[in-house]
């Protein structure tokens, strides 16, 4: 677990280590106070020699200049090792999530994708620079202090010891304890996160049904579900402040008493008693930061687990070795195709599929709700891959090929397409960043959006907010539309993509399709009729199965399930889309 975050550090290895270096440098120099405070006591006080205090504080004023300097420069390279290392732990797994299926995306919810990147990794920044701050200096601190007390003293430096077992006591009943909560407390901000993003992304949907105040509420439940988890383990760890100041204070009651003791009986000077004093608070001090870093890991370890579990998962969809990298034609078949979304699933989506889509056919593919259509299309780019059976693009398992290759040569438009932030020209851009402004024009023509775009004052260098939530419905299927021409595909696969648009805009996009692309492969998902009548086939789904195949006048004649939905709509108009 921790190995896999370490491959993170990279190029901050040289900022950690030289943190390290500098604090124990500063370790070095605090130690050296004590010890020439004792000096100045012991000879230059009672022998009243002014020049040798005089020499003696202006070396401890160098040290303490060095200690400064040191420390700033230990602050400033764990702050650039701990940022970096963030940094690259990001980059990571915003890199791994990439090449994620949507298999592997269904494991993780955005919401927790997104705790992990954000509230998971500040957890585990922020104990890396403590963790490199204390590892050298709080061990160095402790032996160095012990070394310089036990030559002082070395039976009053004996008392010192029993500090740690107590320590080690607390800190492992605290760990039991408190870690199970902080497991429970991120699952929790998983919950908010998810709270947060349904309402931002719906808020008009919140609006319209005047639900403010029950959203409103279930966020106060989740926020005071964390608290209380919070404060549960809050109460744990707090003990461990309180125990530490009891062992702390009776050890410096027993240094005091005995080193009195030693002072008045003349086997110590009051110098030594003063340096022994300064060092047991040095040990005594670092054992506490050492109790408290000890906890703040405790904490983090949830952070760390959740960010190993992103970083190790691995694609379900890989390349192979010697993949194919061409694509002759947009062919499709379907050889006794069954699946399944996950293996717990008790029925599966698809059963016993057999088609044979030709190069350059255009197929309608009509079905009621969970009928399987979303789920036919998305195995033919590999977004998903068949449970059972195999599918077979220009003669070829789609699994023998390089997966970036096989998505470039298939365009979807999914049901629910997304803008990104930026100008309408860089989205289009998506399917071909090289494409000339006359090119993103002309495929905009093609999916009858140049129209509205060009109604706008910036035309394509209109800027759409994030999600493309300033256009409507229609306008963003037609851009997206557009965005998948421009990719030149070999199969154009539409999933619904038409919905928000009118039937003669409709009717338009399908006829340039056929004019302008007749090579390539159209499959158009659809939920009315008229979408998809004057396709070459149609194909009937029902729970999984193919239910008929034909043309339109043919499904009319044999298919029940098609001939319903034709009359419905058609003839029913009460009940049309």
């Amino acid at each position: 677990m921790y190995k896999t975050l370490a491959k993170s550090i990279r190029q901050y290895k040289k900022p950690a280590f030289l943190t390290m270096l500098v604090l124990a440098l500063e370790v070095l120099m605090e130690m050296m106070i004590p010890f020439l405070m004792a000096k100045i006591l012991d000879k230059g006080f009672m022998m009243q020699d002014t020049h040798y205090i005089l020499m003696l504080g202006a070396v401890m004023f160098v040290i303490a200049m060095l200690s400064m300097l040191f420390g700033v420069l230990g602050g400033k390279f764990s702050s650039d090792a701990s940022a970096g290392f963030a940094g690259n732990l990001r980059q990571d797994i915003f890199e791994n999530i990439q090449s994620f299926s949507f298999e592997n995306i269904d494991r993780f919810q955005t919401s927790s994708l997104i705790t992990r990147l954000t509230t998971d990794i500040t957890n585990i920044q922020f104990a890396y620079q403590m963790v490199m701050k204390t590892i050298v200096r709080a061990p160095f601190m402790i032996i160095f202090a012990f070394t310089m007390a036990a030559y002082t003293n070395l039976r009053l430096a004996l008392n010192i010891l029993f500090i740690i077992p107590v320590l080690g006591v607390v800190l492992i009943g605290i760990v039991y304890k408190v870690h199970p909560y902080f497991i429970k407390v991120f699952r929790k901000y998983d919950r908010l996160n998810q709270t947060v993003q349904e309402n931002i992304n719906g808020v008009r949907v919140v609006k319209s049904f005047v639900r403010e105040e029950k959203e409103t509420e279930k966020f106060k439940e989740a926020t005071a579900d964390i608290k209380k988890l919070f404060m549960k383990a809050e109460k744990i760890t707090a003990l461990n402040s309180p125990i530490m100041q009891i062992a702390i204070y009776t050890s410096l009651l027993l240094v005091y008493w005995f080193g009195a003791k030693f002072v008045v009986a003349g086997d110590m000077t009051a110098g030594q008693l003063t340096s022994f004093i300064t060092y047991m608070m040095q040990i005594l001090g670092s054992l506490m930061m050492i109790s408290m870093i000890f906890v703040m890991i405790v904490v983090s370890e949830a952070s760390v687990e959740r960010v190993a579990e992103v970083l190790n998962e691995k694609s379900t969809l890989t390349s192979p070795a010697n993949a194919v990298e061409t694509i002759e034609n947009g062919a499709i078949e379907f050889r006794n195709v069954a699946f399944k979304y996950n293996d717990l699933a008790e029925e599966a989506s698809l059963t016993n599929i057999n088609l044979k889509i030709n190069s350059g056919e255009t197929i309608g593919i009509i079905g009621g709700t969970g009928s399987g259509k979303s789920s036919l299309i998305q195995l033919i780019p590999r977004l998903y891959d068949a449970t059972q059976g195999e599918i077979l693009v220009a003669g070829r398992n789609v699994k023998e090929y390089d997966l970036v290759t096989l998505r470039d040569q298939i365009a979807m438009v999914l049901q629910k397409n997304t803008l990104f932030s930026g100008t309408i020209a860089e989205n289009l851009r998506w399917g071909d960043e090289d494409a000339s402004i006359e090119e993103v024009r002309r495929m905009a023509k093609l999916a009858q959006a140049d129209d509205f775009v060009e109604a706008f004052p910036e035309q394509y260098d209109t800027v759409l907010d994030q999600g493309g939530t300033n256009v409507s419905g229609g306008q963003k299927q037609r851009l997206t539309i557009a965005r998948a021409l421009l990719k030149h595909p070999k199969i154009l696969i539409l999933d619904d993509s038409t919905s928000a648009v009118d039937t003669k805009t409709d009717a338009l996009i399908r006829r340039a399709f056929l004019e302008e692309i007749p090579a390539t492969t159209k499959i158009i998902v659809a939920q009315r009729i008229s979408s998809i009548q004057d396709a070459d086939r149609i194909i009937v789904l029902d729970e999984g199965k193919v239910n008929g195949v034909g043309t339109h006048d043919e499904l009319l004649r044999t298919n029940e399930i098609y001939r319903e939905v034709y009359e419905s709509q058609v003839k029913g108009g009460s009940i049309s889309e």
